[in-house]
């Protein structure tokens, strides 16, 4: 299967591992621009966190060479499904931020099959993620299937 693989750019390398572990698997992944930035060793998870905590990320998205959004939106759409990520982060357990959200939104509307790694966080979309009808898979990845 193709997945695309969304989450929190500060747990990239929670997300680069999981793409290891599903690669073994057979599966052809798809990370986020700057997680695959990260992975190739052309940015530093620490600067860009230092970078992103004082300014915000727009820097990294004004001089990307393709805009974050749209990529990510051709990419889901040639996907067999997406798997958040979804860590605990800002003091929230299972975590799913505004991009994830958002990644979630264009999978569902592409009838894309949507995977959590985690339980769905308690948070004030929590509705709308649930209408998206998620599979959540407890960090078991043999649970992503066609």
């Amino acid at each position: 299967m193709k997945i695309a693989i969304c989450g929190s750019m500060n747990h990239s390398n929670k997300l680069i591992e999981i793409a290891d572990e599903l690669e073994k698997m057979g599966h052809k992944i798809e990370l986020p621009y700057t997680t695959k930035k990260i992975k190739n060793g052309e940015v530093v998870l620490s600067d860009y966190i230092k970078a992103k905590e004082k300014s915000g990320d727009s820097h990294f998205r004004e001089t990307a060479e393709e805009d974050f959004i749209k990529s990510y939106y051709k990419i889901i759409s040639e996907a067999d499904c997406i798997l958040i990520v979804n860590t605990d982060k800002k003091g929230i357990k299972n975590y799913i931020g505004g991009n994830s959200f958002l990644e979630m939104g264009f999978a569902y509307v592409l009838d894309k099959p949507i995977y959590l790694l985690n339980l769905i966080p308690d948070i004030g979309y929590k509705d709308e993620i649930l209408a998206m009808k998620p599979i959540i898979i407890n960090g078991d990845l043999e649970k992503i299937r066609n």
